[in-house]
């Protein structure tokens, strides 16, 4: 399987063949929220106390997580650029130096969190109790899924980056199913509690790392570690987190400000906030399928085709976002009911709704050209640009709104703010052609 391959030239892609990619990739990306939900629900009839340390561990998880996301994002534009040069073994080597690099961190991350776990879970619970106990038991468990959850990122990485779609949906769907399976088994008729929703996370985590990891050694590739690639893949990796951090930030200082507004205010901003970061899911498989693309375009040598597959992809991701927005205005007055039946709060959620509405279509364009970027690995420009706009933009006009009262609609202009300067920036930089640079590595 290792043959070299010339893919067609993927800047003249079609939108089929766009949908092709982001499609699965779409799936990939919901289905573990989709499992955490089963999670909560079959650990939701245990007690307020185990429902609790859920929520406490499946935080930190989801940290851990973040990072195979950062890991998986780095290594799609690298593997699509050699393999848009033809050279199909040199992007799957990309692979095995990614998955050497997310088996290193899972075991640190494990180790850490068996170590550390019961002063981690006390310090974010704010101190010992039942809550803290019980929510450090599943910490330690579930921590032992960490490398093979890096594993799967790293695999999923390079397999986008060779334009497979197939494997990556059948190697995390099964295991979820097995584990959305085993869940209720473990922790019902078998009796153990909430640690078997533990061990229901961590054997589908383990399960998929190994799927990826045989991925590899079917590739018939050299598997040995390569310091110098590692090292490459790290520099790409750190400003991929130094982004996300800026991201993290500007979301947790939000909440921050509108829990001074009031109960209500923090509570409307938390229905509105986390349905944005549903819609930036669903683009953001938009933006995986411009990473693949673009990568294997410029790794081809075909700068006007990436150039133009730029230009599409914003058009579709701007579609995307219309089609949002349409359906999210008609839903201004039902859609809020669905999670508060509290008056004061579905009052104050139409305060952020015309501009959540608006921010769709802006955002639809940003996420789409955020992946474009990746993919052709000008993320160092990215970083710099996330940066200036959350210092620069967002939190200044959100503590702004607080020192002036402006409540909840002042917040949401300043998100507002916050995606319009990444907007401009962006297209000035897709003008410029700057990032356009050709070549099996950049």
């Amino acid at each position: 399987m290792s043959q070299t391959a010339t893919p067609a030239p993927a800047g003249v892609a079609s939108p089929r063949r766009i949908a092709a990619l982001a499609l699965p990739a779409l799936v990939v990306l919901a289905a573990e929220p989709l499992y955490v939900l089963v999670d909560t629900a079959v650990v939701g009839h245990l007690g307020r106390v185990p429902l609790a340390a859920l929520a406490v561990g499946g935080t930190v998880m989801t940290l851990t997580a973040w990072l195979g996301t950062v890991v998986a994002y780095g290594t799609t534009g690298r593997s699509a650029r050699r393999f848009g040069s033809g050279d199909r073994a040199a992007a799957v080597a990309e692979g095995v130096q990614a998955s050497w690099l997310a088996l290193t961190v899972g075991v640190l991350v494990a180790l850490a969190i068996g170590v550390g776990g019961g002063w981690l879970a006390r310090t974010l619970v704010g101190g010992p109790g039942a809550v803290a106990d019980a929510a450090a038991t599943w910490l330690r468990v579930a921590a032992l899924g960490a490398p093979g959850l890096l594993l799967a990122a790293a695999g999923n990485g390079w397999l986008r980056g060779v334009q497979d779609t197939r494997r990556p949906l059948l190697f995390v769907l099964a295991p979820n199913l097995l584990s959305a399976l085993l869940c209720p088994l473990l922790v019902y008729p078998l009796g153990l509690g909430l640690t078997g929703s533990a061990v229901a996370n961590a054997v589908a985590q383990t399960l998929s790392g190994g799927l990826f990891a045989a991925a590899l050694v079917r590739e018939r590739v050299a598997l040995r570690p390569r310091p110098r690639t590692i090292g490459q893949q790290l520099v790409l990796s750190r400003d991929l987190l130094i982004r996300g951090v800026a991201f993290q930030a500007s979301f947790l200082s939000a909440t921050a400000v509108a829990a001074r507004f009031g109960a209500a205010a923090v509570g409307a901003h938390q229905i509105a906030v986390q349905l944005w970061f549903f819609t930036a899911l669903v683009l953001d498989a938009l933006a995986i399928a411009a990473q693949s693309l673009v990568g294997a375009a410029l790794g081809a040598g075909d700068a006007a085709g990436a150039r133009a597959l730029a230009r599409r992809v914003a058009l579709v991701g701007g579609a995307c976002g219309v089609a949002f927005a349409v359906l999210i205005a008609a839903g201004a007055g039902l859609v809020p009911a669905w999670f508060s039946s509290d008056a004061q709060v579905r009052e104050q959620a139409m305060v952020a709704w015309p501009w959540f509405v608006a921010l769709q279509p802006i955002g639809g364009v940003v996420f789409a050209l955020d992946g474009v970027l990746i993919g052709a690995g000008d993320v160092r420009y990215l970083r710099n640009l996330t940066i200036v706009a959350a210092l620069g933009g967002f939190l200044p006009a959100i503590w702004l709104a607080y020192g002036l009262d402006l409540g909840l609609g002042g917040i949401w202009a300043g998100l507002t703010l916050f995606v319009l300067l990444r907007l401009v920036a962006l297209l000035l930089r897709l003008r410029s052609g700057g990032w356009a640079v050709v070549g099996a590595v950049r």
